[in-house]
């Protein structure tokens, strides 16, 4: 059982300096999708001896939603957008991965300090991990131009957090889980209605550029 929370744990770690070091949008989107289906089941493995209705439905919730909706709105997007590539971030996909494995860790360090992995888990990979995913998501946020990508940023934040609420899975209430689930689906809704609008007035997706609407 460890061993496959381990395996699962450095996939999603792999997972997360495969989109700091790409530029394709939807080789991004095909990762985070990978990621939401990968947390999905990590609910159940994690809690394979003890499953309740409540767990089930919050990583039924998190496969489909994470895994299927939030791509097929994104690619939508991308569409809509018809952009493909991240051009010239902010930071650069090379410094970027550095970034990641400073990240990770500190990470590693924050896990040592933080006792929660041995919350009915069995590894301590699972806090570095969620850790390093949240990080990840606010890097991405901060560091690229492209509007979409700071989409997916914000997923893989929301991945990190719902990780990280894994570990104590027992002790969240399901309206707290589905409420986060809510909330970035509505924020990625929200994204690609002004995805469509800014790439229609502006002929590109580059937040940076939007300064010119400055008085």
């Amino acid at each position: 059982m460890d061993s496959t929370i381990e395996i699962m744990m450095i996939l999603l770690l792999l997972s997360d300096m495969a989109l700091l070091g790409l530029s394709r949008l939807r080789t991004c989107i095909s990762i985070v999708s990978f990621q939401g289906m990968l947390l999905g089941l990590l609910a159940l493995v994690t809690q394979l001896g003890s499953l309740t209705p409540r767990l089930i439905m919050i990583a039924a919730a998190s496969f489909i939603i994470k895994g299927f909706v939030f791509p097929i709105l994104l690619r939508r997007g991308i569409r809509e957008a018809g952009t493909q590539h991240e051009i010239e971030p902010f930071v650069g996909y090379i410094t970027s991965v550095i970034a990641g494995l400073a990240m990770l860790g500190v990470s590693l360090w924050l896990g040592t300090k933080l006792p929660l992995f041995a919350a009915g888990s069995g590894t301590s990979l699972i806090v570095p991990a969620a850790l390093t995913t949240l990080f990840t998501g606010l890097f991405l946020i901060i560091a690229r131009k492209n509007a979409l990508n700071q989409c997916l940023g914000y997923i893989i934040m929301e991945n990190g957090i719902y990780t990280f609420g894994i570990v104590s899975v027992v002790e969240i209430p399901l309206l707290v889980e589905l409420g986060i689930l809510l909330d970035v689906f509505v924020a990625v809704f929200v994204m690609g209605i002004a995805i469509y609008h800014i790439n229609r007035e502006f002929d590109h997706l580059d937040s940076d550029r939007l300064n010119v609407l400055k008085g």
